[in-house]
């Protein structure tokens, strides 16, 4: 059935047109997509289309399964490549808006870490407390329902999922179907191996090789970069991230000092570092390590003075000062100027940090909160010279790890046969027989992935501070978001029509005038495909068609035939994005279907490249 909340917040977001004219059920599984033409109906949604995106929107739910099943998926773009790539949310809470803020930060994410995967997210609504079998069987209704996307859409874990939930997917729709796979199936498995927290170390260790350049300007002019053993840190949420993080800090940079950690209980300070292999354990054991820490280290000698400082108040951590500021928790507005807006703390109380590297995702494509990061920086990085690190520059390691096992193909005998996915007991089975070669193919994607992850990392560190140098107006946000789109925009020339088009409403030749009208208004397309009886095209209706056979009187019930422009110009699927612009421009028309021996397979439209291209960026970067 349809989650109650998401049904709720749809009725009240969309009208009952929409439910009518937009839900396609098959066999239980129900979808509404929206496409970047359908402005009204996102905005409705909490959703601005802008040049990047989004590609589409889709509400889906199975309303056959006694358990709610539902949720969200967005595919924000496709310039660097198909499919897109992102985490599946699971929580209670979750709006089409929120997935595609998400999304978009994907988009970037993939560009900065030059993947060739566009950039996509899906959510889960899930009210909590499922049992262990009631879970596995939303994870396994979601994943038959996003198996409808698979060819534009490859999931991995996010907030709410895991590896497991990676593998129940893999279960049913294939080993190449989900990403951080355990590696009994080949998978790269990026929590257990810290992948995302790694890529923010290595981000740290670029940085202190190129922020002695931001001397030049003032702000920075009496930078003193510490000594690795005078290097302290302090990670915001010790979880999945923030545990690896500090793991990896202390293998990589050896003497470095984890001074203060926090959780959903509170949090921890000592100037002389924590201990960072006992919170570790402490927390793959219990999932939560201030409290435990104080219970078991400092209640007993509360009377004596300790170094260690344990509070209640977790958000407090951000007035204690270090060289570096994690922030892993998954909280968007940890810090902001404005107080209204319910950060975890404003600027005045923050403690005196030198650099921000961002490990949760903070980005959103909303013109209001784009703004408020632009205020903020302004006021930190060019009044107290403190460098913020973007979150889809620096925390691109877990997306670098996915991205092998699609990179690195599955051999054909590693692959899943048909006719055992979805029985979970068979397809175990089947790979405990081929367990070696899993695991090799695991251990070959690990290696690749570690490799390209410190070079893109570093790499991206390196033209982060040569736009700021050579631009002192330039914000950090600012120079992060130039990075990923100068790489988006590169790849601008090679889209073609099969990459940008949109389906492409039909409608038969003997049907009336009258219900290709009534097509036009319900599909809010420019144009009908008009089709033969064996469904080849034989012309288009425009809305322009419509109103001149009004105006001369021709009856409603006259077939389209009769009225139909029969002489379709046309684009094919391999036509890049100047050619459909020059055949729009040189017939003067606003949009036309994208054709294949006969069959009409899309839409292209002078709105829709305007949405889905960035040609007049990609202009700039070629002129």
């Amino acid at each position: 059935m349809i989650p109650n909340q998401m049904e709720a917040y749809l009725r009240e977001k969309l009208p009952e047109s929409t439910w009518r004219n937009r839900l396609i059920c098959e066999q239980g599984k129900c979808y509404m997509e929206f496409n970047p033409l359908d402005v009204d109906r996102l905005a409705r949604l909490g959703i601005e289309v802008d040049s990047l995106g989004p590609h589409l929107v889709v509400c889906m739910w199975d309303e056959e399964s006694p358990l709610e099943i539902g949720g969200y998926l967005v595919v924000d773009n496709l310039a660097m490549g198909r499919p897109s790539m992102g985490g599946i949310r699971m929580l209670p809470e979750l709006t089409p808006n929120a997935i595609h803020n998400l999304a978009r930060g994907m988009t970037l994410k993939n560009a900065a870490a030059n993947l060739p995967y566009g950039g996509g997210k899906s959510g889960i609504i899930s009210s909590g407390g499922l049992s262990f079998k009631e879970r596995v069987e939303v994870i396994r209704g979601f994943a038959r329902l996003i198996y409808r996307y698979h060819s534009i859409y490859l999931p991995g874990p996010d907030v709410g999922t895991n590896d497991a939930d990676m593998k129940t997917i893999a279960v049913e729709n294939g080993l190449d179907n989900a990403l951080s796979k355990p590696v009994d199936m080949g998978g790269n498995r990026i929590d257990q191996l810290g992948a995302a927290a790694g890529g923010l170390i290595i981000a740290l260790e670029g940085l202190l090789e190129e922020m002695p350049r931001l001397r030049v300007h003032p702000q920075f002019s009496d930078l003193k970069l510490p000594h690795p053993t005078a290097l302290t840190v302090l990670i915001q949420g010790f979880g999945a991230v923030g545990a690896h993080a500090a793991r990896i800090l202390n293998e990589r940079i050896p003497g470095s000092r984890v001074v203060g950690v926090s959780d959903a209980l509170g949090y921890l300070y000592n100037e002389e570092g924590l201990p960072v292999k006992q919170l570790f354990q402490s927390w793959l054991e219990r999932g939560v390590v201030s409290a435990a820490y104080y219970q078991d280290n400092l209640m007993a000698a509360e009377k004596r003075w300790l170094p260690t400082k344990f509070s209640t108040a977790p958000d407090d951590m951000l007035r204690e000062s270090a060289f570096c500021l994690i922030p892993a928790s998954p909280i968007a507005n940890y810090l902001d100027l404005d107080i209204s807006s319910r950060p975890c703390i404003t600027v005045e109380k923050m403690g005196n940090w030198h650099v921000i590297i961002e490990g949760a995702n903070t980005y959103s494509p909303e013109p209001s909160r784009k703004a408020a990061r632009s205020r903020l920086e302004a006021r930190i990085y060019r009044q107290n010279g403190v460098l913020m690190a973007a979150d889809y520059l620096v925390n691109s390691g877990g997306v670098i790890y996915a991205a092998q096992e699609h990179l690195i193909k599955t051999p054909d005998n590693l692959r899943i046969p048909q006719d055992l996915l979805g029985d979970r007991e068979k397809v175990d089975q089947w790979l405990s027989k081929h367990s070696g070669e899993l695991a090799s193919l695991a251990e070959n994607r690990r290696r690749a992935a570690e490799t390209y992850r410190d070079e893109v990392i570093r790499r991206n560190m390196g033209e982060l501070i040569d736009l700021l140098v050579s631009d002192a107006d330039m914000l950090p946000c600012e120079a992060a978001e130039y990075i990923s789109i100068r790489r988006i925009a590169s790849s601008e020339a090679d889209r073609i029509a099969e990459d940008i088009m949109i389906p492409i409403p039909t409608i038969y030749s003997h049907s009336t005038l009258r219900e290709a009208a009534s097509l036009l208004i319900e599909s809010s397309s420019p144009i009908l495909a008009v089709l033969s009886t064996a469904d080849e095209l034989v012309g288009v209706i425009t809305g322009w068609d419509i109103t001149r056979a009004t105006a001369t009187g021709t009856p409603d019930s006259q077939p389209i035939q009769k009225i139909m422009t029969s002489e379709v110009i046309s684009a094919r699927p391999s036509d890049n994005v100047l050619e459909m612009i020059r055949k729009l421009e040189h017939y003067e028309i606003s949009a036309m279907p994208v054709v294949e021996k006969g069959r009409a397979k899309g839409l292209i439209s002078s709105d829709l490249l305007a949405r889905r291209t960035l040609m007049r960026l990609l202009q700039a970067h070629n002129s």
